[in-house]
């Protein structure tokens, strides 16, 4: 057991003014977020703090890390994509994530329910480390750019400077989000309204 995890579960992950108050997200889910953790100690994996939040690793290597959001907590396999999931249980968290895959709890017994199932990922996803195997994610390049966007960018040389300044994964993140809609005033629409965020260097989900 880390005492910094110990910390984590008592304080908050300490990332907003929240930690430390009952409004703190972690303060939403103890006795989950404790059943969680058993399961996990119970694994391989070592348990660490990383980003704010409990993280569990194998040999160095990234595995999983487990969260208190809002609605729900989440042990999230950072190559849950190349897990099998016979069991139909992982969650795609967003359109556009292409690599972590997502269990959610919302009450102690459903990780009771799930105990055995958790430890098979676990087990699953340190067997996809040891074997090396990577996430084949796609590129910005193979994203299309739809054409209310490059209108905009011909128009506005600031606004696409601005966009090309963000992260690959911020940029696929708007690719998909503007090119998903159907009709051309709708994709116009999230252009304008995304503009603010964009010229700040923020991705589409930053701040959620």
């Amino acid at each position: 057991m880390n005492p910094q995890i110990d910390d984590y579960l008592a304080v908050g992950c300490g990332r907003c003014p929240l930690g430390g108050t009952p409004e703190c997200k972690v303060h939403r889910w103890p006795e989950v977020l404790a059943s969680l953790r058993a399961v996990l100690l119970q694994t391989d994996l070592t348990e660490e703090r990383k980003w704010s939040v409990p993280c569990y690793t194998f040999d160095g290597k990234n595995i999983l890390i487990m969260a208190a959001l809002k609605e729900y907590c989440v042990v999230g396999f950072f190559k849950g994509v190349l897990l099998k999931d016979p069991h139909g249980v992982l969650i795609q968290s967003t359109p556009n994530m292409q690599a972590e895959r997502q269990l959610r709890f919302t009450t102690v017994q459903q990780v009771a329910e799930l105990e055995l199932v958790i430890k098979e990922y676990v087990q699953e996803a340190i067997e996809v480390e040891k074997a090396g195997l990577q996430v084949e994610y796609k590129k910005t390049s193979d994203y299309e750019v739809p054409d209310e966007l490059q209108a905009m960018f011909d128009e506005d040389y600031a606004f696409r400077e601005a966009f090309e300044a963000l992260t690959p994964g911020r940029q696929r993140g708007y690719l998909y989000y503007f090119s998903s809609a159907k009709q051309s005033k709708t994709r116009t629409s999230r252009i304008e309204k995304c503009m603010p965020q964009i010229f700040e260097g923020i991705g589409l989900h930053d701040r959620y």
